[in-house]
This record gives structure tokens, sequence and C-alpha cells, in this order.
């Protein structure tokens, strides 16, 4: 049996990764999403294995110690952790595993892995990403700022991925990703394309902060 990929996406907040992935699974059984260690408490409905690996602090160092961590990271008091097992399983039966993680994650993960493909979500401007993050109402105005803020800064780090993506429709969006997973990407040139909408991106947030 061919082994799976493990496909590792990012992307600003607001840019919709969690709708894009959700699409990419519900139209191709062959994705599995990666499912972390944490050391939070389940929320009701919650199913151990499923949502998360739920794990004491005490179990979680040890894994740590144990290196059975792809990445690893603290969030609000919290750890969170992707097994290295759970994700080598999954591949071995032919499943392309999903990851959902901020930078410095899929950082870690392409250490721990060499054969992950790094792909990262982009908005088509500045703009849409202001709207998005604005028209969703989660946040209030100060949250909206830090995330842009956020924005700016790991667009620093847009030429460490493999492939950029970029999300201005769900369903295409999906189906670029699946191109690239099973190798059949699109066009090396689209790369410089959109590194430039990156660059641009990154010149654009300063004004769009200045107006809020």
């Amino acid at each position: 049996m061919k082994q799976g990929q493990l496909a590792v996406i990012s992307g600003f907040s607001g840019v919709g990764k969690g709708t894009v992935i959700r699409e990419l699974i519900r139209r191709n059984p062959e994705y599995h999403y990666s499912v972390s260690a944490t050391t939070r408490a389940p929320r009701p409905g919650e199913v151990d294995g499923r949502e998360y690996f739920f794990l004491t602090q005490e179990e979680f160092d040890a894994w740590e110690a144990a290196g059975a961590f792809l990445e690893h990271a603290r969030y609000a008091s919290k750890c969170y952790g992707t097994p290295r097992e759970y994700v080598r399983r999954q591949r071995e039966m032919g499943f392309h595993v999903v990851m959902d993680i901020e930078t410095d994650g899929a950082f870690q993960v392409k250490r721990s892995c060499p054969d992950a493909i790094l792909i990262l979500l982009i908005p088509p401007s500045a703009a849409d990403l202001k709207e998005r993050l604005v028209g969703r109402g989660t946040e209030n105005r100060e949250q909206v700022i830090a995330r842009l803020l956020k924005a700016q800064a790991e667009s620093k780090l847009a030429e460490r991925y493999d492939w950029l993506v970029i999300n201005d429709d769900v369903e295409r969006c999906a189906q670029v990703i699946h191109r690239i997973v099973n190798g059949c990407g699109r066009p090396e040139e689209d790369r410089a394309t959109c590194l430039e909408i990156v660059k641009q991106i990154s010149l654009d947030l300063p004004k769009i902060l200045k107006s809020l």
C-alpha cells in the first residue's frame, strides 16, 4: 500500500483554514484530520481519541521527553502536541494526514518529518483579510488588531513554505490542495505570484491597522 502524505496547512487568522480543510476532507475520504494530544480537560461531547487525546500534564511531559510528538506548544497554560505514532499509522494505512497548525508548529513538523508538505493559505488582499475578521463578529477591535499584527509577522515567513495557495473560493482552494498533495500541483510560477500578494499584504497591513 502506498504511504499517504502529511499536509501541514497554516494561514493568517481569518483566512479560512478550518473551512477549507473540512471541504477537503468532505470531498476526499482518503484524508484524515490529525488528532492532537492536549492537557486541557474534555469539553461536553468530546471523545478521547476523536477530538483530542486527553493527557495529564505528567503523561504529556513523558511523551515529550520520549520524543513522541512531531510538534508541541503551550497555549493559555495548556499543552498541545501532534503524536508522531498516530500520524505514522495513518500514513502507513494509505491516508493523507492533514494538520492545521501555526507557523512555529509547521516548522517543527518539517524538522521532524522532512517529507511533510507545508502549505500556507493566503487571502487575496489585506483588505479581504480585515473584512473576514471583522465580518465574522467574534473578535473585538483589540483582538482584530492583534490578529492583523500577527499576520504581518507571519507574512515574513511565507517563503519557508513549500506551497502558497490563495483562498479566494473554498471549493477551488480545496481542489488545489488536493492536487498538491497528490503531486499534481499548479505551475511553479504561481508561487511568485503568491509571494507578490503576500508582499503587498505586508505593505498594506500597517495602513489598515492605522484605520482601525
